[in-house]
């Protein structure tokens, strides 16, 4: 090939690349604007992507949670084995959410449909929502296994040659609270997929292809280099770290080592907790997401993320360990344990490189979720609220780990994404009153770079009629751990606001009638010695209301007779 061939061959390639970026971010937008639950219409809970026909990942959209997108690789392979893409047709569609097949808990609904071109099948996609409801006790950790945990979809046809499984649907609608909001996402699912195979095809024709095939296979071998000449610029060896967590009744101990090799990164789980009897335990796909997501944040942090870029990251967990329970475990909280993952590795790489890491911050949400106008389990008796009934996911968010060179970002989701749901929007949709939602002041771990702010969010019921609480929260009792000198972030909590009666950090737990609903979430940890802050940043947080006065004189060393100006 000629050096001009050459440069065609690759400006050619780049063209190609940029379109799927297009397809797969219109197909996540799609759905966003087709979806009926507020997890994804306005948190961004969701996953979308492109594949070719063997189940290897090309192009997934920006939008979306690795949570998602990092597990739905490999869910797209369990669809090929039970529908092998001879016994696939046009207008098929296929439907699961099966937690050791899909993306870790059965709120979580994955479909794929086989893409045709010139009567060829030349590309699959897939994508994900969270169901704002999936029957059996409701969101939250209290199940003792998966039967308990709701309805149970495994790979099946959601659409044959176009025409709806009816039967399939009704099944949904019969075991659900919300079945207009779970039929609304399902059908914003087939569309968004269809909506990516209509602009695919017309990739397809514009550059005159047959098929995504050659440019996938250069996608995902380019990916592939690009994250071994990452590789190159870490040090070769092994590293360990340990966290503990609250768990549900007991602490979870995480322990993780973390092994570069010239062209593999081995990361152990050998040492950590069992699984337990409550859903915080995690399938194993869930664990290889966000376990290879926090490698690539720091080793080819710019490399696409598909099959290629994930193929060197090899992750082991032993079976039967809380990061890879195996059915019928319970696992609807499972992102209670598994968003730890990416903090648990930082302290393994930060080993390797103290430079590049940043320190733990709040890591898994703080989802605020409410149900109200039914009976609820309150004392010896049952009370029967009759009130107007709802339920509410309210995605609420502490903060980041104070950054190399910067401090962490405050009430953001990291590391899953999501946005924090607008209250406007909440209060339309149950009978809520949000009295505050604002900055934590001094939950951000001092350091020379401060770690990022919690929130405070009050809360109660309108009419003041009693609710249930569903929490899945962590880092009540071990907050997140300051690095490098500096100190830990602040922990959560969450209380009544005139009994100043304290809540579990998970399981359903009443809010009684005329209560205010009031939740702390964690703030990051700092990094660096907290001493040694730019005076400047310190005045900049005080006069923010960040940092009190108090903190700044016990936490940063500030003396009353020093001035600090903006």
């Amino acid at each position: 090939m000629s050096t001009g061939t050459a440069q065609t061959h690759s400006i050619r390639q780049q063209l190609v690349w940029n379109r799927l970026l297009a397809v797969v971010e219109e197909q996540a937008q799609a759905l966003i604007r087709t979806a009926f639950g507020t997890p994804t219409r306005e948190a961004g809970d969701l996953s979308a992507g492109v594949f070719l026909p063997d189940g290897r990942m090309v192009a997934q959209a920006v939008t979306g949670t690795p949570g998602h997108v990092n597990s739905m690789a490999d869910s797209v392979l369990h669809f090929l084995r039970a529908f092998p893409t001879p016994t696939m047709q046009e207008g098929d569609v296929f439907i699961t959410n099966d937690p050791w097949k899909g993306t870790g808990h059965l709120y979580d609904v994955v479909m794929v449909t086989p893409v045709f071109h010139d009567g060829r099948l030349v590309a699959l996609f897939a994508s994900t929502v969270h169901v704002v409801d999936i029957g059996g006790l409701g969101a939250g950790p209290d199940a003792l296994e998966i039967y308990h945990e709701g309805l149970f979809l495994p790979i099946l046809r959601f659409v044959t040659r176009g025409v709806m499984e009816q039967s399939v649907l009704d099944i949904v609608r019969a075991n659900v609270r919300e079945p207009e909001q779970v039929e609304g996402d399902l059908h914003a699912l087939v569309a968004c997929n269809a909506v990516g195979a209509r602009r695919l095809q017309q990739l397809l024709r514009e550059f005159g292809l047959a098929d995504l095939q050659a440019a996938g296979e250069y996608i995902i071998e380019r990916s592939a280099l690009a994250m071994r000449a990452a590789l190159k610029e870490w040090p070769k060896g092994s590293w360990s770290n340990h966290m503990t967590v609250d768990g549900y009744d007991t602490p979870v101990q995480l322990k993780v080592t973390v092994s570069i090799g010239e062209d593999e990164i081995l990361v152990d789980f050998e040492g950590t907790s069992g699984k337990v009897a409550r859903g915080i335990n995690v399938p194993k796909a869930y664990t290889d997401a966000y376990t290879s997501f926090g490698i690539r944040c720091l080793v080819g942090a710019d490399v696409p993320n598909n099959t290629g870029s994930l193929a060197p990251i090899r992750v082991i967990a032993p079976e039967g360990s809380i990061v890879n329970a195996l059915p019928p475990s319970a696992v609807a909280a499972r992102a209670a344990i598994g968003q730890m993952l990416p903090d648990l590795v930082f302290g393994a790489l930060r080993q390797a490189r103290p430079d590049r890491v940043p320190a733990e911050g709040a890591s898994s949400l703080w989802n605020i979720r409410l149900t109200g106008g039914q009976p609820i389990a309150g004392g010896p008796n049952d009370i029967l609220n009759k009130a107007r009934r709802f339920g509410i996911v309210s995605f609420t968010t502490g903060g980041t780990g104070a950054r190399p060179g910067q401090d962490g970002l405050s009430a953001t989701a990291y590391p899953s994404g999501v946005r924090n749901v607008s209250l406007e929007i909440l209060e339309t949709q149950a009978p809520l009153i949000f009295r505050r939602k604002e900055y934590r002041t001094d939950s951000g771990g001092a350091g020379v770079h401060r770690g990022g702010l919690g929130q405070t969010v009050a809360i109660e019921h309108a009419l003041g009629e009693p609710m249930v609480l569903a929490a899945t929260w962590d880092r009540v009792h071990y907050p997140p751990r300051g690095a490098l000198g500096g100190r830990d972030g602040a922990p959560g909590r969450a209380y009544l606001q005139h009994s100043r009666t304290v809540l579990r950090g998970k399981g359903r737990q009443l809010v009684p009638a005329g209560e205010v609903l009031v939740v702390e979430t964690p703030g990051g940890a700092g990094l660096g010695d907290p001493g040694r802050r730019d005076p400047v940043r310190l005045a900049r947080d005080l006069q923010a209301g960040l940092v009190s006065p108090q903190a700044a004189h016990s936490q940063y060393g500030a003396t009353q007779d020093k001035e600090f100006s903006a």
